[in-house]
């Protein structure tokens, strides 16, 4: 065995064998797996193993077409073939026009990745699978590239490519220890020895936090128990002359897929169950928990209904084995949050069918630092300090049970909330909120007009669109208030701290006290990496000289990372997080000025504090600190208040706007109103897949600096030209929003691609933002939106619809 490698990936399923070889593919060879037992003993040798195309977002659809790419190349190699159905082609039921609606969604966002899904009818799903009765069904999904195959041999295939360009596999090697070093390397301690490296890769399936335990972090993925069945041969299928199709049943919570000349039937019963939350037996090796398919008599019921010819054959197999889950239902591909040179490829509940393109993505990351995609729904820190074990089992079960229903836009689901608050939040439920999620925080959505307000999911307006309106007429012609809550700020001290920053920016970065600026981040290949907003405090009784560095709230754990990976060890510079400590209450309107001034002492003027000004003061007799910034579009203060004194500074703030008849409006209205302003949101709209030139963002790019992340590469990506531009966009319809991900066509080719989109309610135009072909990114061009089956032109127009010369931020 190696004593000395530059990667140890520790696991031999779908996770550990595919990382493993696509780091060879990236010319990374000296590179090692070690796994505690044989290859695929854990929850890979019992899965069903369907590879689809289907994907809730171009990330997941691109990773699935690498794996149905590298599957087709691995089933035909002629040295060592394996077995793999493909094309079987699979349906997606749905018995709802909403789901429809969704597939339709699905479908034009597919299509920008060169996927090709069709919306069928009920008659044609029963043509296509004969099995199926279409007794309450509307119609399906088709994927025409729909299969499945063999997990071992799949494994072993990417194993002895591994092996052959230079890697090494050690079987039988369990860890038992891991040393992260000063310089940032490990040792890899196992039964036989050690191994050094640069690099480690928790690929551990469902023993994932086993090993995350050495490494003292924990990992939001729970197990749970999952069972199916092998049926008996069925004549219909004998006779059929061609392979069935799959099929996945929202209505009835069960798929299948023919097995020999019968079918392997799989359940996602209600009355689930978690596995191994109090730790798993060290002997549990290609093992299977005990059948209980009394708990699936439900789903089977529903089954039987759908296929009955599943009640004339016998069952000659049941398996009921942990697969894994994350607390929204997606992978953990890359960096593991506050380590250096340690990355997981965990949670892969689809692993077999995906698990070639997770591979990819994360040997990328591994090798080059970003992905071809931006992996953010991916990215192991989108969840923070709220990711505990008992939130994770929670929603892994939520998950479990609604494995084929798609989430519809703006739909919260109720498991583990509320899972992270502030003192106003019961406040703000008893005014009417009605509250989503971000990054776990339970953030004001939009005001009820009643108690018994309800309103459908949907990808058209629903019942919100006139309270939001109502909620915006209210910012532009008076004063609102608006919590914003979980909004990630670091504290940013030391003598080195601008020089820092001026690093760490593209952009100008401000130095002078009592000044705001924005700027943006770009890795080192000179693409968007992060958006922040840098606030120069000086030395008070509340600190000493300071930037405040604030970003989107799902953000913390992603910028730490960076920032502090950044920070050389000569360098005075010290980031302290206060995302958790402090809450953001929002005033904005033509109003706001004398609100504020009614509550807080000093000179509010235009001329003592303009926009993109910041101030200690008192509201109230709470401790706050005010930026004069807007994302609205009106002239607004961000008043930023430790959670202690949050209910103090909201008291002050409520009773000061009586005399101005104050209303409370949350984030629907501002995502509405940052629209029209031509305002970017990160992980929508500004992507690793995109430079700034291309984002729009040419204002904040400054070569003439000395030195700037990610700068060398950008001169050489700006001298080539665009491969997309950002452009705002007039949608030709009034029934629903574009949605992200949804194609733009023009003469049948796709020629961009919908980031956000939603109605503008003081410019009264549907609003989206695109990245589009260069030839397209001209106002005036027109295309065709995909919207949900619809085609719709789109016409681009000026950023910023809403007051352009930005004179209402500044009055």
């Amino acid at each position: 065995m190696k004593s000395r490698t530059k990667v140890v990936v520790i696991g031999g399923g779908i996770a550990g064998c595919s990382t493993l070889y696509h780091l060879t593919q990236e010319g990374w060879t000296d590179v090692v797996l070690v796994e505690r037992n044989e290859l695929t003993s854990g929850t890979t040798w019992h899965s069903a193993a369907q590879v689809t195309n289907f994907g809730a977002n171009q990330t997941m659809v691109g990773l699935k077409t690498h794996s149905i790419n590298l599957y087709k190349e691995l089933a035909n190699d002629p040295e060592y073939p394996i077995n793999y159905h493909h094309g079987d082609g699979g349906i997606r039921l749905a018995n709802t026009e909403a789901q429809m609606q969704g597939y339709r969604h699905f479908a034009s966002m597919a299509r920008g990745m060169d996927v090709h899904f069709e919306v069928i009818g009920a008659q044609e799903c029963a043509r296509r699978h004969p099995l199926i009765s279409t007794e309450n069904l509307i119609g399906g999904l088709w994927d025409p590239l729909d299969g499945d195959i063999d997990p071992a041999q799949l494994c072993q295939a990417l194993a002895r490519r591994a092996r052959k360009a230079g890697a090494e596999v050690y079987r039988n090697t369990p860890v038992v220890g891991l040393t992260q070093h000063k310089d940032d390397t490990w040792t890899v301690h196992t039964e036989h020895g050690d191994i050094d490296c640069d690099i480690v890769v928790n690929a551990c399936g469902y023993r994932v936090n086993e090993v995350g335990a050495m490494m003292g972090v924990h990992h939001p993925v729970a197990a749970m128990e999952h069972q199916y069945f092998l049926t008996e041969e069925i004549p219909a299928i004998k006779e059929a002359g061609h392979r069935m199709p799959l099929i996945r049943c929202p209505i009835s919570d069960y798929y299948c897929r023919q097995e020999k000349n019968g079918l392997l039937v799989g359940f996602y019963e209600q009355d689930c169950k978690t596995w191994g939350m109090d730790g798993i037996d060290p002997n549990f090796v290609n093992a299977l928990c005990p059948d209980d398919l009394d708990r699936v008599t439900d789903v089977l019921e529903g089954a039987f209904a759908r296929m009955p010819a599943l009640m004339e054959v016998g069952i000659h197999t049941v398996v009921n084995g942990p697969i894994t889950y994350t607390i929204d239902g997606a992978p953990l591909v890359g960096p593991i949050p506050g380590k250096r040179n340690a990355f997981c490829i965990i949670g892969l509940r689809a692993g077999l069918g995906e698990g070639g393109g997770h591979g990819w993505l994360l040997a990328q990351q591994i090798v080059h630092g970003e992905a071809c995609y931006d992996t953010w729904v991916l990215d192991p820190r989108r969840f923070t300090g709220h990711a505990n074990v008992e939130l994770t089992g929670l929603k892994a079960i939520e998950d479990y049970q609604n494995e084929f229903r798609f989430h519809f836009p703006h739909e919260h689901r109720p498991a583990g909330r509320p899972a992270k608050t502030t003192p106003l939040t019961p406040v703000l439920a008893a005014e009417g909120a009605e509250f989503a999620v971000v990054n776990g925080w339970e953030r004001v959505d939009f005001i009820k007009p009643a108690s018994d307000f309800d309103h459908a999911l949907s990808f058209s307006f629903d019942e919100v669109f006139d309270v939001v309106a109502s909620e915006v007429k209210a910012v532009q012609e008076n004063v609102g208030l608006c919590e914003v809550n979980g909004f990630n700020r670091f504290e940013i001290t030391g003598e080195d701290r601008h020089a820092f920053l001026n690093r760490m920016f593209c952009g100008t970065v401000t130095r002078r006290n009592g000044r705001v600026g924005l700027g943006y981040l770009l890795n080192h290949h000179g693409m968007v990496k992060g958006e922040a907003t840098l606030a120069n405090l000086p030395a008070s009784d509340r600190g000493p000289d300071r930037v405040w560095y604030g970003s989107a709230a799902a953000s913390e754990y992603h910028d730490m990372d960076w920032l502090s990976s950044h920070v050389h060890d000569d360098e005075d510079v010290n980031i302290r997080s206060l995302t958790n400590e402090q809450t953001i209450l929002v005033l904005a309107g033509p109003n706001a000025r004398d609100v504020l001034a009614a509550c807080a002492r000093g000179d509010w003027s235009n001329d003592a504090f303009p926009w993109l000004c910041v101030r200690e003061c008192f509201v109230g007799i709470a401790p706050a600190t005010v930026m004069r910034v807007s994302f609205s579009g009106e002239l607004a203060y961000e008043i930023h208040v430790p959670n202690a004194s949050l209910y103090a500074a909201y008291l002050a703030l409520r009773k000061a706007g009586e005399a101005f008849g104050l209303r409370l409006f949350g984030a629907r209205a501002v995502d509405s109103m940052r629209m029209e302003k031509g305002f970017l949101h990160w992980k929508a709209d500004l992507l690793t897949e995109f430079n700034p030139f291309e984002t729009g963002l040419d204002r904040f790019v400054k070569f003439e600096k000395n030195d700037f992340v990610g700068k060398d590469a950008l001169v050489d990506r700006h001298a080539k030209g665009p491969n997309r531009k950002l452009v705002t966009l007039r949608v030709d319809c009034e029934h629903a929003p574009a949605h992200s991900g949804a194609s733009l066509m023009e003469n049948g080719r796709v020629v961009g691609t919908i980031t956000s989109g939603d109605w503008g309610h003081r410019v009264g135009m549907n609003l989206a933002y695109a990245f589009v072909l260069p030839e397209f990114a001209k106002e005036g061009a027109t295309m065709e939106l995909d919207l949900c089956g619809d085609r719709v032109n789109v016409h681009v127009i000026a950023p910023s619809p809403y007051d352009p010369d930005f004179v209402r931020i500044r009055s």
